[in-house]
């Protein structure tokens, strides 16, 4: 197979991936509690992944913060050496975890509540029967699409199923809160981004 038909295979692999995504009553509930937490009672969206799912747990911590939700990334491991104190008691948690069974991000609930019993979880996986999906407040399911990595292991769809996941949260936030192109350029004053931003205004 060639590059390029290697290419259509992959895209019709992902882009099929990401229209079987479910689609439940939880993303509001999701919405909903992000709205609550962060933009009613002055707490802040905290994200964390091992990984792969670290990295995009980071993405959308700072996508939201642009877009006027304040979100941080915490590392699991850090978590356990001090970083748990960026908690605060009106926060909410996004955690992300494929196989619903990262030891890290696991330990990382326990310790959360440990220091806030109350803080709600959100969490993305691909495993609905998984330890972490049972701790969830709330479980956003990936559909576990398998891997266009031609060894069936390497976090590829799966990435970018999280990723539409945390757009599609992102958005609906914006719209719930009423975020403005005003909002975004007070956000944003570098770049083309900003440029852009602020001719619209």
């Amino acid at each position: 197979m060639d590059v390029k038909d290697s290419m259509r295979e992959i895209l019709l692999a992902e882009s099929e991936a990401v229209r079987n995504i479910p689609i439940t009553d939880n993303y509001e509930k999701a919405v909903a509690a992000i709205v609550e937490r962060v933009h009613k009672r002055g707490g802040k969206l905290v994200t964390a992944g091992m990984g792969k799912a670290g990295q995009i747990a980071m993405n959308i911590a700072t996508t939201f913060s642009s877009t006027g939700t304040p979100a941080v990334n915490l590392h699991p491991s850090e978590a356990q050496h001090g970083d748990l104190g960026i908690l605060q008691p009106n926060d909410i948690v996004l955690l992300i975890s494929n196989s619903g069974k990262t030891r890290e991000i696991i330990d990382l609930v326990s310790l959360l509540h440990g220091l806030y019993a109350d803080i709600p979880t959100i969490v993305i996986t691909g495993a609905p029967d998984s330890p972490l999906a049972e701790l969830a407040d709330i479980a956003l399911f990936t559909g576990n699409p398998p891997e266009v990595c031609p060894l069936g292991l390497t976090p590829t769809t799966s990435t970018t199923i999280m990723t539409v996941i945390g757009d599609v949260l992102v958005v609906n936030v914006m719209r719930r809160v009423g975020f403005t192109v005003s909002d975004y350029a007070k956000r944003h004053h570098g770049g083309y981004l900003g440029t852009v931003a602020r001719s619209l205004k």
